[in-house]
């Protein structure tokens, strides 16, 4: 069995830097990607407009450039969010709006993932006019939606986690506040994210992972799997289960592909885990895998159009951004998983982190 879909594009992924750039774009190009929201937490973040401004960050173009040099210009599209920090102002936001560079902004809290040492509370973004230039300017929040000035008992408790916590009190303020802000709840993982996006317009969508759609806590934690460590953490099965049921919805149109795809060399460390699952190169077979273990039979031509929204069609649709006219063949024929060779040392893709070689399902670019 086989269905045909457009390239799509993976609207949350690391392309990194430096000798890692170049294999890691390679990577999403080998899965039919036709362009990538490529996230700013670099070293040093992109978190300023034009090269000439006086702040120690990279540009939005300079970041551009170095995708484009190392194989990105074989994308249709590259969109880069501009990091928010303490440095960024309303100003900011209009003159990249107006000179046509800015498209979207990206909110992490302050140490809440890899490269999130830059980030500002959201409590003290609340208190500038930034949000409201982006609003006023058609600009996209994209949310890490965690608070992380909580208690290690309410980081991920039977009752709360730091993800709940967000979309309980601060993501509503946000949305009331702007009411005509684009927002994106990148990588939901909890039921409390899902039903705040449902419960909201068109404005408001969500991307998910693979591993959110395929894996819960006690994957994660049975074994100590640390090829599964991400962050959010993956969550409980009610919460998988909230995930699933939005994403196959037959009128699904707020909830699309955002892999969150992080290439990483070395996952345990001296000091703990680098967090960040690796599904370049076959994030679309696990999509699929995800849809099927939700119920959907792929065969039926109208739960492939299900797959298509959320694959293809959505977060383009959401973001403005064509829908190719290329196209890619998944089939249901198995496929070897290997290491990715970079010249800084192999990164290990998520299933042969837990020791899957073979996928279920085959892509034809």
């Amino acid at each position: 069995m086989k269905f045909t879909l457009p390239k799509w594009y993976d609207l949350h992924t690391h392309l990194r830097q430096d000798e890692l750039l170049a294999p890691v774009i390679q990577s999403q190009l080998d899965m039919g990607c036709a362009g990538a929201l490529a996230m700013p937490n670099t070293k040093p973040p992109v978190a300023k407009i034009h090269k000439d401004d006086p702040l120690p960050y990279w540009s939005i173009a300079e970041y551009l450039d170095m995708i484009r040099e190392n194989g990105g210009d074989k994308f249709d599209h590259v969109i880069v969010p501009l990091y928010l920090t303490r440095d960024t102002t309303a100003e900011m936001i209009e003159q990249g709006a107006k000179s046509g560079s800015l498209k979207a902004v990206k909110y992490y809290p302050p140490h809440g993932t890899t490269g999130a040492d830059f980030g500002t509370p959201i409590t003290e973004v609340l208190k500038t006019d930034i949000f409201k230039a982006m609003q006023d300017h058609g600009i996209v929040l994209c949310l890490h939606g965690e608070e992380h000035n909580i208690s290690d008992e309410d980081y991920l408790s039977d009752k709360t986690n730091a993800e709940d916590i967000f979309y309980r009190e601060y993501a509503p303020r946000i949305a009331d506040n702007y009411p005509d802000l684009k927002i994106v709840a990148e990588h939901v993982t909890t039921k409390t994210a899902v039903e705040f996006v449902k419960a909201r317009g068109k404005n408001i969508a969500a991307s998910v992972t693979p591993q959110h759609l395929l894996y819960t806590i006690g994957h994660l934690v049975r074994g100590l799997k640390y090829h599964l460590y991400c962050l959010p953490l993956l969550k409980f099965e009610s919460d998988r289960q909230a995930l699933r049921d939005a994403v196959t919805a037959s009128n699904n149109a707020q909830f699309f592909a955002g892999t969150d795809n992080a290439p990483h060399t070395t996952k345990a460390t001296e000091c703990g885990c680098a967090a960040g699952c690796f599904t370049g190169g076959i994030a679309p077979q696990l999509y699929a895998e995800a849809f099927e273990q939700s119920g959907l039979d792929l065969n039926i031509q109208a739960n492939q159009k299900i797959f298509e929204a959320f694959l293809c069609l959505n977060g383009a649709e959401f973001y403005d951004l064509p829908v190719s006219k290329e196209t890619f063949t998944l089939s249901r024929t198995q496929q070897t998983v290997s290491k990715i060779k970079t010249p800084v040392g192999d990164i290990t893709p998520l299933p042969l982190g837990l020791g899957k070689s073979e996928l279920i399902w085959s892509i034809n670019v």
